[in-house]
């Protein structure tokens, strides 16, 4: 690689890009439950399309970026196995999180001891049905 693209911040992934209905509805979401903080938005004034981009540490280096189409629906959705991972600091916080997420209704599923490497895990639904993951101990024998 040379010493220019080696200092390049976008090289490799870069983001995960979700469809949603209302970005301002989701930026509030993804606020509340993960911690994500907005970098930047963007609004096309001629289509009515709008972005955002949001991410844990408020750089840049990964985001998750919120896309909505003024022409077209949100028609498919992270669900099944799908969805983007929080990791919490302990099991409290996720049972605080899922107690606070059932009493608004966007807990999905959970919370649910699955052992390593899973973890301690719940499933919340986002305003167009992405899954969001709470998890604390994935990856480590010892939580």
């Amino acid at each position: 690689m040379s010493a220019a693209r080696a200092s390049r911040g976008d090289l490799g992934l870069t983001h995960v890009a979700l469809q949603v209905s209302d970005v301002d509805r989701s930026i509030a979401f993804y606020e509340r439950w993960a911690h994500l903080k907005v970098i930047d938005r963007l609004e096309d004034a001629a289509s009515g399309n709008k972005a955002a981009r949001m991410s844990p540490s408020g750089d840049s280096s990964f985001v998750i970026a919120l896309a909505q189409s003024a022409s077209q629906p949100v028609t498919q959705h992270l669900a099944g196995l799908g969805h983007l991972g929080v990791a919490c600091a302990d099991r409290a916080e996720v049972d605080r999180l899922c107690a606070e997420a059932a009493e608004v209704g966007c807990l999905r599923r959970g919370p649910i001891e699955a052992g390593f490497p899973l973890g301690y895990w719940a499933f919340l639904t986002d305003p167009d049905g992405h899954q969001l993951e709470l998890s604390y101990g994935q990856n480590d024998p010892d939580a």
